[in-house]
């Protein structure tokens, strides 16, 4: 492995180097992936899929632990890409491209029509080893097209996505694609709370005219009563922050917890609390409800809502389905005599439910923490943040 400086001349040799060590290194961690998959070693954690463990244990994110499922899958089908994948020749990021073509339904197509896969494998390579990324990108494209030349009309739906990334201050920032009939959807909605919104003196570029847009648009979607419900009750803004913080006035950032993880001030909590709606949902240090705001008996959906707010999602370790995706479970079982209260009560996505009534165990510790144990009595654990080695 090179050192952190430059050796010989600019260093642009220790890049290289680098570059196609991190390749072999792309192309290792890819093919362990997919033998993972195979052999369903992620079960043994109580997680259905490569890419979830890779999430929930690894830290990585959606788009990248979806990417590395589909590499090492690729590899199975294109030995000639994945013999230069292992020599450091081809990246990663070009497997992803070529992994397009391999698909299920393509390679059923490919083989309905007497599609040679060798010849299309050695192609791809050639292309990805000696030419310019762009070209790989063309000539893959073109391949799909020939192979589906006359197909009907694409479904919208396949080519849309969105994507979301959250900062550590909360805020959000993302990314998106729609088909030409979905985007001028967006448009005129978006459209119409811009011009709606447009007053005299208004000095706003139209990046900021279009983002005020997007979150009135969902303040209006919110306060309409609308939208469907998550696990029995309509989505709402919801924040957690401790007593001893909502009223001290000189509490500084970070005092709340809202429902998708950012934090904000006390000062912020206070406002939303003022909201009428906004359900107001104030927790004592023992992590009991003290409070419901205008609700006036602590009935099914208001434990619930409790519940949500103190795990924030799944408490099942290393999983990372959101609070709607979730169950209550009773920790003592209520047929056993267990209470349904919020002490008993933790949040679990339909699987992990299943799976703590099959010999998995989840435990809340004093200090707030949930651990999980295997049906074998072993505790399944998420590994430290990587730290840098020492130079």
């Amino acid at each position: 492995m090179c050192s952190g400086g430059p050796v010989g001349g600019d260093g642009l040799d220790d890049v290289a180097a680098l570059v196609a060590e991190r390749n072999r290194v792309d192309a290792l961690l890819a093919r362990r992936v997919r033998a993972a998959e195979l052999s369903q070693a992620p079960e043994r954690d109580g997680l259905k899929s490569a890419a979830s463990w890779l999430r929930g244990h690894y830290r990585l994110s959606a788009a990248e632990a979806s990417r590395l499922v589909r590499n090492g899958r690729a590899l199975e089908h294109l030995p000639a890409l994945a013999e230069a994948h292992d020599a450091g020749l081809v990246s990663a990021e070009q497997v992803t491209v070529a992994a397009r073509a391999v698909t299920p339904q393509r390679l059923a197509a490919a083989a309905a029509q007497g599609v040679d896969l060798a010849v299309i494998d050695a192609v791809f390579t050639g292309v990805a080893v000696e030419g310019e990324h762009a070209d790989l990108v063309a000539v893959v494209q073109h391949y799909l097209a020939d192979l589906d030349p006359d197909g009907p009309e694409p479904d919208p739906t396949e080519g849309r996505a969105f994507t979301l990334a959250k900062h550590a201050d909360g805020s959000l920032s993302g990314r998106f694609h729609l088909d030409a009939a979905g985007g001028e959807k967006f448009q005129a909605a978006v459209e119409s709370f811009v011009q709606a919104d447009r007053p005299a003196g208004d000095d706003r570029t139209r990046a900021q005219r279009q983002g005020d847009a997007l979150v009135q648009r969902a303040d209006t979607a919110l306060a309409s009563g609308s939208l469907p419900t998550l696990r029995g009750h309509k989505p709402q803004i919801a924040v957690v922050i401790d007593l001893d913080d909502l009223v001290d006035p000189a509490t500084g950032h970070g005092a709340g917890r809202m429902g998708f993880g950012a934090t904000v001030s006390a000062a912020r909590a206070r406002w939303l609390a003022c909201d009428a709606t906004v359900s107001r949902v104030v927790m004592g240090p023992d992590g009991a409800p003290l409070d419901l705001g205008r609700e006036q008996r602590l009935a099914d959906r208001h434990l619930r809502r409790a519940v949500e707010l103190r795990d924030g999602g799944c408490v099942f370790t290393g999983c990372d389905a959101p609070t709607w995706w979730a169950e209550v479970h009773h920790l003592i079982h209520w047929i056993d005599g267990g209470e349904t209260n919020l002490e008993n009560s933790a949040l679990l996505c339909e699987r992990h439910h299943t799976q703590v009534h099959h010999g998995f165990r989840v435990e809340r510790r004093p200090d707030g923490r949930w651990r999980t144990w295997r049906p074998d009595g072993t505790e399944i654990t998420v590994p430290e943040p990587l730290l840098p080695r020492a130079a």
